[in-house]
């Protein structure tokens, strides 16, 4: 029988008996779901945890000097924590060395911050995150800007009260009204806004744009900056590998720095934004680990529901298998139909599974602040599995077929 015909012969019977096909291709169905939504919900998370989450928060080709980690997706001990805590804080003389010694060439940054409440415009606003910066933070996180301009290197050293704010910030202290160069109070200090910053959106939920920048040796300094000790120290260089580098001096010197004999651990951290991943890696790891053993349940009582299905189609059948070996059919033409009919099954289940898989993808995209990017070969695997398992499933069955006795086929009422 030719392929094609059997196929088409496999896609009648589906459509004539629509109950038992559909629980034919539940079991598959339910298993390639499963592998495209859980896929494409993973693969979005990579995606948006290297694109939005690490180079945002963390900056490209950047990497910060802190006294302990910034994010903790690890398993982070009672004793791993009192260790951290006991560490010396980051210091402007710590920032004042790195800049100075550090051979390969690059971008600086102090950083302090803290919340508040700010008042502008007869309106006012608690809990807005404030953080005095010096000018190259402005380029090390590449903002760009909706209104005005940064602070200028001049303004950062005299220490002026100036600042930008972010998006949402303008939005509700000047709805309607342009920022540039209006007072707003911030902790009770007084400052003139020189920039608004583009609007970036959200980060699992969580707006970026409800900031105030300010100049690093300004007044807010006394409130973002306690006790003289910064929260991080930010250098960013011009390619991946000056940055590897960066990183290796900038441990030698913080290590000089702070006289540790080469048997002491680093009682500080340097944080890139692969190190920031680290913790997201192995859950995702984890999460394709576990996947193909999910998944090979459904498949396989897929399976064997499809072989129970196709041994009751042999019965069915077995006066047509019975004519059709009377007019010739040789053992491998019944092998081949049935072979390819299971196939046919399974892969229609695997086919909308994939719909119903990217489907779900994007309803949880839509719904929650999880991503979803869906990745082809995962739906390349899907067919397989799909074609794969049908064939597997139809084997014992059309064995069973093909060998039956014309004669006695024919008798079977």
């Amino acid at each position: 029988m030719p392929f094609v015909e059997a196929v088409r012969m496999a896609l009648t019977t589906l459509w004539t008996q629509k109950l038992k096909s559909f629980f034919s291709l539940l079991g598959v169905l339910i298993g390639v779901t499963f592998l495209i939504a859980v896929v494409s919900i993973v693969q979005g998370m990579n995606v948006y945890m290297e694109n939005e989450f690490a180079n945002r928060l963390v900056g490209l080709n950047t990497f910060q000097v802190r006294r302990m980690p910034n994010f903790n997706m690890g398993n982070i001990t009672d004793e791993m924590w009192r260790e951290w805590l006991r560490r010396p804080r980051i210091n402007y003389g710590d920032a004042s060395f790195i800049q100075a010694k550090l051979e390969t060439p690059a971008i600086f940054s102090r950083s302090c911050d803290d919340r508040t409440q700010i008042v502008a415009n007869g309106k006012s606003a608690k809990d807005i995150r404030i953080e005095v910066v010096d000018p190259g933070y402005f380029t090390i996180k590449n903002y760009d800007f909706s209104a005005g301009r940064p602070f200028t290197a001049q303004e950062a050293r005299a220490g002026l009260p100036v600042a930008v704010i972010g998006n949402d910030v303008a939005e509700k202290m000047f709805p309607g009204i342009d920022p540039i160069g209006k007072s707003i109070a911030i902790g009770g200090l007084p400052y003139r806004v020189l920039g608004v910053t583009t609007k970036q959106g959200t980060l699992f939920g969580m707006s970026l744009d409800a900031f105030i920048l300010a100049p690093f040796d300004s007044p807010l300094k006394r409130i973002a900056c306690r006790l003289g000790y910064m929260d991080e120290f930010h250098v960013q260089t011009p390619s991946v590998n000056q940055m590897n580098q960066a990183v290796g001096e900038t441990e030698g010197l913080m290590r000089i720095r702070r006289q540790l004999r080469p048997a002491q651990d680093n009682n500080f951290a340097i944080q890139t934004a692969e190190g920031a991943l680290s913790g997201w890696k192995k859950i995702s790891g984890v999460l394709f680990a576990a996947l193909p053993g999910l998944v090979a349940i459904s498949l396989v009582v897929g399976g064997i529901v499809i072989m129970n299905i196709m041994l009751m189609a042999v019965s069915e059948r077995t006066r047509e298998i019975g004519i059709r070996k009377a007019l010739g059919a040789k053992r491998r033409d019944i092998l081949a139909q049935f072979v390819i009919e299971s196939a046919t099954i399974s892969t229609v289940g695997a086919a909308i599974g994939i719909v119903l898989g990217i489907g779900l993808a994007f309803v949880v995209k839509a719904t929650t602040p999880l991503p979803a990017a869906v990745a082809p070969w995962s739906i390349g695997v899907g067919v397989f599995l799909g074609i794969f398992v049908g064939m597997v499933a139809g084997v014992y069955p059309a064995s069973r077929a093909s060998k039956l006795d014309p004669i006695t086929a024919l008798r079977a009422e």
